[in-house]
């Protein structure tokens, strides 16, 4: 049975997994990301997978989703939260190890094991979309990543006549600045949705706002990719129990869906892509 190597490389915790054909885990671990320095960070990441794996029998390669923008070879143009630049770490696994290495964004590693693993699978097409800090996507037909949109959570939109950046006011912390700009002040996410639970008149105006924006936004994506469904993860997606209702509502004829690999999608979606490679 052919294995992967799979890595998820956050600013807290790199994880390396051995993946089979199966999607089964066989074996993980779990150690500390080196940050702000790339050559530190590259030994780190070869440290961790030999203390993973002794051995590599079996294994067909090494594949990843990173938080970056990733160059079609795997070379990595920025890694923002582990504070380092211009990182060619494909290249330096394959050399290192003689095994093939990918490299993709992290939310196309999400996208696919949404559309391959998880209760999404049968559906003919995915548009992933993760609400954090930034909004980001990834489409994806027959379980086959097929766009990338790196920017849609720079999709110009008005606002009381201004326009804005659609992330600078319905990611996380892009509420924070919505809410802002109608005189209420808050944190963060969390305390906004907070607020509008419990009736806060000022935060029920900019929470309508909000789902406005969404509604708008998620209309755009339908018009030009169409997919089956919509799945949503990310920061935000903890107060779904506040909004997501509300935000179905706002877009019929819009199937919206929370992801439901949680932590495990990198890993997996680094195995889909790493068993999809010829």
């Amino acid at each position: 049975m052919e294995k992967v190597v799979s890595l998820d490389i956050g600013g807290t915790n790199t994880r390396v997994a051995l993946i089979n054909e199966n999607y089964e885990i066989e074996k993980v671990l779990i150690r500390p990301t080196v940050v702000g320095n790339t050559d530190l960070f590259l030994k780190n990441v070869k440290k961790t997978i030999e203390e993973a794996l002794p051995t590599f029998e079996g294994v067909k390669c090494f594949a990843m989703g990173v938080p970056g923008r990733v160059r079609y070879d795997g070379y990595i143009y920025a890694l923002p939260n582990v504070h380092i630049v211009n990182v060619p770490l494909a290249e330096y696994l394959t050399k290192t190890f003689s095994l093939p290495a990918y490299v993709i964004n992290d939310a196309e590693a999400a996208a696919l094991a949404e559309s391959n693993i998880g209760p999404h699978k049968k559906e003919k097409s995915l548009y992933f979309v993760t609400i954090s800090t930034g909004v980001g996507g990834a489409f994806t037909e027959k379980g086959v990543l097929k766009s990338s949109s790196y920017e849609v959570g720079h999709t110009m939109m008005s606002y009381h006549g201004e326009t804005h950046e659609f992330e600078h006011m319905a990611s996380g912390t892009g509420i924070v600045r919505l809410a802002d700009m109608n005189g209420l002040h808050v944190g963060d996410a969390r305390e906004f949705f907070e607020l509008k639970k419990n009736g806060y008149e000022l935060a029920e105006r900019v929470y309508r706002d909000w789902i406005r924006l969404f509604a708008d936004w998620f209309r755009m994506i339908e018009e030009t990719f169409s997919p089956d469904v919509f799945a949503l993860t990310g920061g935000v997606m903890k107060s779904q129990d506040i909004f997501f209702e509300d935000m179905k509502a706002a877009v019929p004829g819009i199937r919206l869906e929370a992801c439901a690999l949680g932590q495990e999608a990198g890993l997996l979606g680094g195995a889909v892509y790493g068993f999809q490679q010829k």
